[in-house]
């Protein structure tokens, strides 16, 4: 019963994007209200075709991609390093990640903004993508380590024995066994950023926002909201992560179970 209850509970605000993003604005807010409605597609081609829309969600793609790819990099490297050798500062390195996991993302906004601002990167592309790393890079550098730490040392010495250097032995031996985990980062990553608001409406003007922030300035207006292309927005914009997910989803769950358990 309890699961029930879960399941509609979660269900309840999908149920209501998809009828809202199908009816026309009159008919949303109708009392009493009905499922009996006039649904229309109308909306959904105002959204398609809107050109502004298309900018966001390209510019969503391409700062979500990027930020995937050095997420990816980056955590990979780092973890595999954290895993497979001693150094000095390594303990304090490793804190210092997750002492950044746990700092509230919202603290570091007005700080990267004045940073940004003198380095001149507010209003590009990179800010914006070093932002996204930030909070991104300490998870994916844990999960890595995690998965790497139960790849037998054996494994890799085998590759030294050959004399193949670390860099080959973390590309054709290390990385094809670590695949799943590797998706999993890469998929956190990309939708981290790709749901993003907060960041993308403070650091970028509107041409190069993304797009949830977007959505808000096109149709949350001062006296009047557009809730029926607002949903169906919202909609259309849900399509690249659950395309993805339904892609990856057995590299997902393996991948984060095996990142997540030393």
């Amino acid at each position: 019963m309890t699961v029930v209850i879960a399941a509609l509970f979660a269900f309840v605000p999908v149920m209501w994007l998809l009828l809202t993003a199908f009816t026309e604005d009159s008919d949303i807010f109708q009392m009493p209200p009905s499922l009996a409605r006039d649904f229309t597609l109308d909306q959904v081609i105002q959204v398609v075709t809107n050109p502004q829309l298309t900018q966001f969600m390209l510019n969503g793609l391409f700062v979500s991609t990027a930020t995937a790819v050095v997420s990816l990099i980056i955590g990979s490297l780092a973890g595999y390093s954290f895993s497979k050798f001693r150094y000095r500062g390594r303990s304090s390195l490793m804190y210092l990640l997750l002492i950044a996991q746990m700092v509230p993302e919202v603290l570091l906004l007005l700080t990267l903004y004045a940073a940004f601002t003198r380095v001149g990167l507010l209003n590009s592309y990179v800010g914006l993508i070093l932002s996204y790393v930030t909070f991104t890079l300490p998870l994916s550098v844990f999960m890595m380590k995690n998965t790497f730490d139960g790849i037998p040392d054996e494994l890799i010495e085998s590759g030294r024995v050959d004399k193949a250097s670390e860099w080959r032995i973390l590309v054709r031996i290390v990385f094809p066994v670590v695949s799943t985990s590797m998706v999993a980062v890469a998929m956190f990553a990309f939708i981290r950023a790709w749901n993003d608001l907060v960041y993308s409406l403070t650091l970028m003007d509107t041409p190069k926002q993304t797009l949830p922030a977007g959505l808000t300035l096109t149709y949350l207006g001062e006296f009047q909201n557009s809730y029926g292309e607002m949903m169906a927005a919202s909609l259309l914009s849900s399509v690249p992560v659950v395309a993805i997910f339904l892609v990856f989803q057995k590299h997902f769950v393996s991948g984060a179970l095996a990142g997540s358990i030393k």
